[in-house]
């Protein structure tokens, strides 16, 4: 996860894929380019469980995270790809600024941002500085037949999860992660949804180019 908390630890144990990985990797895999397609930066890769996949499939992958415990993990498999950094501080490790990257993946991250602004217009410059490419994101899914269901149920406080310290403070719908993208300068969003049901999806994966 990447905040504006200083550089700490999140809790990270084991180099296990996250429970949502099982909803998210089909779906994101289905938006990734060809593995010589240029360099994949992995934006808050925690653990690093699906940065390494991708590397065993073929791809040129770095990920960058602010949880130091997270990042020494990830470093265990693919060691010099793996590198401290908020993406707050609007500034990439100083060696990765010759890597070529063409695909940004961010999972799970944008609804921790204290500034998603500051978070999408760093994402579009690094890719204009490589000459275009594509940005994936997932965040869990909010859309009027969700968000009516979990009233029904009487589930908001669980959702919303005020207890949870680095929890979630931003909540997206399509729309409004459309128009964050958009206003940084990308096209051609797309979005699918995944797991559960159709508009009670747990997550949405959105796809943009620039």
């Amino acid at each position: 996860m990447i905040n504006k908390q200083p550089r700490r630890n999140f809790g990270w144990s084991d180099v296990e894929a996250p429970f949502y990985h099982k909803y998210l990797v089909p779906t994101i895999e289905g938006f990734m380019p060809d593995p010589h397609a240029g360099a994949v930066l992995d934006v808050g890769c925690g653990n690093g469980y699906f940065a390494n996949y991708l590397m065993r499939k073929g791809y040129d992958v770095y990920g960058i995270d602010a949880a130091i415990d997270g990042i020494r993990l990830a470093n265990k498999e693919n060691p010099g790809h793996f590198f401290v950094s908020d993406v707050d501080e609007e500034r990439l490790p100083e060696i990765l600024l010759n890597v070529p990257i063409r695909t940004i993946v961010s999972m799970e991250v944008v609804e921790h941002l204290y500034s998603p602004q500051t978070f999408a217009r760093f994402m579009a410059q690094i890719l204009k500085a490589n000459g275009g490419g594509k940005i994936i994101i997932t965040t869990p899914y909010h859309g009027y037949i969700k968000n009516f269901a979990i009233s029904v149920v009487g589930k908001w406080d669980y959702h919303w999860g005020p207890l949870w310290d680095g929890g979630h403070i931003k909540f997206w719908s399509e729309k409004t992660l459309a128009k964050l993208l958009k206003s940084a300068g990308f096209r051609n969003v797309e979005f699918r949804g995944a797991g559960r049901f159709p508009y009670l999806w747990r997550h949405i994966v959105c796809k943009a180019e620039i």
